[in-house]
């Protein structure tokens, strides 16, 4: 009796799992494509930058503005870290003295050095003729793209200002395209605000 009992244990057991793994199988299997964390984007606000410094502009109350260490930096070099989003937008300043063209150059050449990673790269001319602010932005796709977004500045005769935003980890823009396409709203916003200021 004690192994009819044992028996009947085990295949309850057994009948319970063949149960089990038939309903398992009656579910179409399909790879699951990869999945991202959600980001959690705050709320636009901005204040200005305006100082000493040759120009001025608006940008978001959740960046800070930090001087620009690297030993190569010339004055007025700054840049605007994204730290909740592992960010930062490089901004180089250089006085025009008949070299604009130098400078027009040097931006396209960096720019073009993301060529072998980038899908594609827009370029988009700005223009704010009251306030003689001129420039061109690029937008660079492709997944390993380093820099999603750079632009320059400049009033033609005086002044010249380049920016770039990289991250702070490997580069990945599927992952980064909600981030991207938030902080490029920012980075507009920066360049319809942008003024000279006078000496």
């Amino acid at each position: 009796m004690l192994n009819y009992l044992k028996l009947n244990s085990w295949l309850s057991v057994i009948v319970g799992f063949l149960v089990i793994l038939a309903a398992s199988c009656n579910n179409d299997y399909y790879p699951k494509p990869r999945g991202y964390f959600r980001i959690d984007l705050p709320e636009k606000s901005y204040v200005v930058f305006d100082t000493t410094f040759p120009y001025s502009f608006e940008f978001p109350v959740y960046a800070k503005i930090i001087p620009d260490m690297d030993p190569h930096a010339e004055p007025y070099w700054i840049n605007v870290s994204f730290p909740q989003f592992k960010g930062t937008l490089h901004l180089s300043y250089k006085k025009i003295n008949g070299n604009l063209t130098n400078y027009l150059e040097d931006t396209r050449t960096m720019v073009m050095k993301h060529i072998p990673k980038a899908s594609s790269i827009d370029d988009k001319a700005y223009e704010n003729h009251e306030k003689k602010v001129y420039g061109l932005t690029y937008i660079i796709s492709g997944v390993a793209a380093a820099s999603p977004y750079q632009f320059y500045l400049t009033d033609s005769t005086r002044h010249f200002v380049r920016g770039a935003l990289y991250f702070n980890t490997v580069p990945n823009n599927d992952s980064l395209a909600p981030v991207i396409d938030f902080l490029k709203e920012d980075i507009n916003h920066l360049i319809e605000t942008f003024d000279w200021r006078e000496d």
